[in-house]
């Protein structure tokens, strides 16, 4: 029998109440994913759990006190049942909230976390009203859940199935914990869905008119069925993660609607793609327009277009979807599981890339008494012995006891620590070990469907010293001084370089020991991005762009894409101060007489990369020890003061450089001090609108602290060239840069952090003055 219709008020009202409740929903997610960007991009590290709670928690009570209230008022039976489900929902999503709270880097704490409190959703409430009606003496009446469904399951596995067929195609698995609680999450998700869909699917009904009307019915039944589902996805996932689930769950409230069975099914299939398949912390700006992000917002167009198209089939086809034979709806299930196996084994990136742990041990090397050692290679030799040997016999115990596990670790001596491959147990048990000092994230990227194309240059090919370099009087020291960087090797660890193009090929030093990819394992020169390629140019490049063009270099892969690691980081440091062969073993085939003189560094490594502002410290203390100068970028979160936050810029052994303009004015967005500690920035160099080299051959202009630290690091080269007897004295090295440079104008939006040097440092490096100073010294 047809329902009567409500009246007309009843359905205005129900209509603003679940745009109320859409648009909350909606704005409360996008300002935390905005936040969490802005954070991430300023900071380094996403925000605090506890205030992705407490916006979670306001929006819910917004989302929830509007319906809640109206559903007490003698409304149209079917309107009333929505508006508590829409209540039951925003009160659920309060509730599921208080996952966020974990931190940001132990994410399948979340994911269990979300089950936990999914499944208390479901389970809890009825407990509560039970006992509040036995403390009022009244007898417990059962909370209405509907009447018992149809369990035949074929259609909504078939076509949760088919949700999945997106995200197996562009994503990539975590770890294994981690895909294990994504399954029982996205299943409690799932469950907790059913419990508010079902009962409110069966109070609206499925007696409908017949024509135009019955449409509009199921229209407006499948809208309030999806307005339900929306807190419930919007608490769904952490931060841009939910995002996507509002796009693709509330759609399913038509097919809800039409197969009035396997809702738990449904949901939780199409939840599960999310939140296994894309790494939250990977969905953020910072890795650039063609990475993670875009490809979880071309898996979210897919998945809300299958679901669309699944709610519609599910529309059409109504009872009869559900009412076939079981042998026809088992080998429907089959083809569609192995259409997404398929996918996934030909399309999709297969197998688990979970993210890794950073073991620092306690014990780290002793390098005193090594600046006393006047012969370079000898130098070089006992920091390498010294440092080996360390990490050789401290670490003994703990991969013994890590292979015993079948734990696969890989070892590092520049810092004496372990990459290894384990999850939370791992963790908990390597931290209460009495050699481990902490333990660290070390995040791993998951892989992509196609890698981003690298940066390309349009501008036309230099003719001439560009203004960066006469700014610093680079030309004049090739002219007056007839030195240009020869006999000095520049290493430079970044996304890569572009060996091929003809500003940089001339220098590269060539041999078996010059090129070292870590991420890719390619065997010659190469750059997928364009940083690397671009930064190298503004140290040694030809064509008028580099400060050194004589130098030569050698060149390792920190950071193919936009996240890096403290493994990845120091698996590139290594390999400058003890370069070795490809297939080497950087323990025992280290050629440390083969190491570079000076470093190029335009990258940090923030939290959100797993570093904790000290694990990258003892490497540079050991790199300097060895007689290397480290140059490094002093990051692009200014102009706030005490934007100076991230390693290897705050570390006093490297020397940080900030940005200035054509007009040495530091740029707005160089990084200032003041650093607990240290004075940084050390000093300043040309950083905005500056050409350089970019893959292909090309040349572009780029800004940031990245381009301006390889100009130092040129200047370097071309005072080691100018007096031999300077090289490897790191401390005279860099008082001669700070006394000789010219002093950089303030930027007009930012005061002097309290003291000028907090923002230029010494100044702006003078590459004719450092020349002639160190040549003075004899």
């Amino acid at each position: 029998m047809n329902q009567p219709r409500p009246p007309l008020w009843h359905l205005v009202l129900a209509v603003l109440v679940g745009g109320w409740v859409v648009g909350v929903t909606v704005a409360g997610q996008l300002a935390v994913f905005v936040l969490e960007t802005i954070a991430a991009l300023t900071h380094g590290a996403p925000g605090s759990g506890s205030s992705q709670v407490l916006t979670g928690v306001v929006a819910a009570v917004l989302i929830t006190v509007p319906p809640a209230f109206l559903a007490r008022l003698p409304l149209a039976p079917g309107v009333r049942a929505a508006l508590r489900a829409w209540a039951l929902a925003g009160a659920a999503s309060a509730v599921l909230a208080v996952a966020r709270a974990a931190p940001v880097w132990f994410h399948e704490g979340y994911l269990l976390g979300l089950a936990a409190l999914a499944i208390a959703c479901v389970l809890l409430p009825g407990r509560v009203y039970a006992a509040v009606r036995r403390w009022l003496k009244r007898p417990a009446e059962p909370i209405p859940t509907g009447p018992t469904r149809d369990r035949r399951l074929a259609a909504p596995v078939a076509l949760g199935l088919v949700l999945l067929v997106p995200w197996v195609w562009v994503g990539a698995l975590g770890g294994a914990v981690e895909t294990v609680a994504a399954v029982v999450a996205a299943a409690a998700v799932g469950w907790l869905a059913a419990r508010i869909l079902d009962p409110l699917a069966d109070a609206l009904g499925d007696d409908r008119p017949g024509g135009w009307r019955g449409l509009l019915t199921a229209l407006g039944v499948g809208l309030a069925l999806g307005v339900a589902v929306v807190p419930l996805a919007g608490a769904t996932g952490e931060p841009g993660i939910a995002l996507v689930e509002l796009c693709v769950l509330p759609i399913l409230g038509f097919a809800v609607d039409a197969l009035r069975r396997g809702t738990a099914v449904l949901v939780g299939l199409a939840a599960f793609g999310p939140l296994a398949f894309v790494d939250p912390e990977e969905t953020n700006p910072l890795l650039g327009t063609s990475d993670v992000g875009f490809w979880a917002l071309i898996g979210t167009v897919a998945a809300f277009l299958l679901a669309a198209t699944v709610a519609v089939a599910a529309g059409l086809a109504g009872r009869a979807a559900v009412r076939v034979r079981r042998p026809i709806a088992v080998a429907t299930v089959l083809v569609v599981a192995a259409g997404v196996a398929v996918v996934y084994a030909g399309l999709g990136q297969p197998g688990l890339h979970g993210d890794r742990l950073f073991v620092v041990m306690k014990e780290q090397a002793d390098l005193s008494g090594l600046d006393t050692v006047a012969d370079r290679n000898e130098r070089l030799r006992q920091t390498y012995r010294r440092l080996v040997d360390t990490a050789e016999r401290s670490q003994a115990a703990i991969r013994r006891d890590l292979r015993s596990w079948r734990v696969d670790a890989k070892p590092y001596y520049l810092v004496n620590g372990l990459e290894v491959d384990g999850g939370p147990v791992v963790r908990a048990w390597l931290a209460r070990r009495s050699d481990v000092d902490r333990v660290l994230t070390n995040p791993v990227l998951r892989p992509l469907p196609d890698p981003p194309n690298p940066l390309r240059g349009t501008d036309p090919r230099p003719d001439g010293p560009q203004w960066n370099v006469t700014l610093l009087n680079a030309d004049r020291v090739w002219e007056a001084a007839d030195v240009r960087g020869a006999g000095i090797v520049v290493g430079s660890s970044d996304s890569g370089v572009d060996g091929a193009h003809p500003a940089l090929a001339p220098g590269f030093r060539g041999g078996d020991d010059s090129w070292y990819d870590p991420w890719n394992g390619t065997t010659r020169p190469t750059d997928d991005n364009g940083h690397g390629t671009h930064t190298l140019g503004s140290a040694l490049g030809r064509e008028g762009i580099g400060v050194a063009p004589d130098a030569t270099w050698m060149g390792c892969v920190n950071l193919a894409r936009n996240l890096g690691s403290p493994a990845r980081y120091l698996d590139c440091l290594q390999f400058m101060l003890a370069p070795f062969p490809p297939a080497g073993d950087p323990f025992r085939d280290g050629r440390p007489d083969r190491a570079a003189h000076v470093l190029t560094n335009s990258w940090g490594c923030p939290e959100l990369e797993g570093c904790d502002g000290r694990v990258l410290r003892p490497a540079v203390q050991a790199l300097t020890a060895a007689g290397i100068f480290v140059v490094v970028a002093a990051g692009n979160t200014g102009s706030r003061c005490g934007s100076i936050t991230d390693e290897p810029a705050i570390d006093p052994g490297a020397f940080a450089v900030g940005a200035v303009d054509e007009n040495q004015r530091v740029a707005g967005f160089s990084s200032r001090g003041p650093v607990p500690g240290a004075s940084k920035p050390d000093a300043t160099a040309p950083g905005v609108d500056i050409l350089s080299a970019l893959p292909g051959g090309g040349y572009g202009a780029l800004d940031g602290t990245s381009m301006a630290a390889p100009h130092v690091a040129g200047v370097v080269a071309l005072m080691w060239a100018a007096n031999p007897r300077l090289v490897g004295d790191i401390e005279r090295t860099a008082d001669i840069l700070r006394s000789t440079a010219r002093v950089s104008a303030l930027a007009s939006s930012t005061g002097d952090c309290g003291d000028e040097r907090n923002v230029r440092g010494a100044g702006l490096v003078d590459a004719l003055a450092a020349v002639t100073a160190a040549r003075a010294m004899g």
